[in-house]
């Protein structure tokens, strides 16, 4: 049972969190699809997808960080066939791919982040390993790359 999860900062500060059990931020500007606790089972590969406007992205919000976690504590070692993507849903397009399975002993990657500039959004590719089962035992890993 791998989850996505989306935190949205301010500066080093979490503002909100768009994860299985909180689909939608308080803006709208994020949602995520739904938890599918089986794998294997979404529509074109996506077993769950986060989805960012971010034209509605409040102005206060200057990073989104994305990361996936085994909610079971299952290791990457374990998982098969998972991957993360970046996808722009304006044409379908893959611009970032990262294969998890046989990604080692750990349960959670810290995937990427989005940082807003001066001429827009800027994606950064993390892949960093962590250890936890949901988004707030990922918090220390996290922040460390705001």
């Amino acid at each position: 049972d791998l989850d996505a999860s989306a935190v949205l900062f301010a500066g080093r500060a979490p503002q909100d969190v768009v994860f299985f059990q909180h689909l939608t931020s308080d803006d709208g500007s994020v949602q995520h699809t739904g938890d599918n606790r089986v794998g294997g089972a979404g529509q074109g590969g996506d077993d769950e997808s986060i989805v960012v406007d971010l034209r509605r992205v409040p102005a206060h919000v200057d990073q989104i960080v994305f990361t996936v976690n085994s909610f079971t504590g299952q290791t990457f070692e374990e998982v098969e066939a998972a991957f993360c993507r970046l996808v722009d849903e304006s044409n379908g397009q893959e611009l970032a791919r990262y294969t998890l399975t046989g990604g080692g002993r750990h349960t959670a990657q810290i995937m990427a982040k989005v940082q807003r500039t001066g001429s827009g959004w800027q994606m950064t590719a993390i892949g960093a390993p962590a250890d936890g089962r949901t988004f707030q035992d990922l918090m220390p890993a996290v922040t460390q790359h705001l």
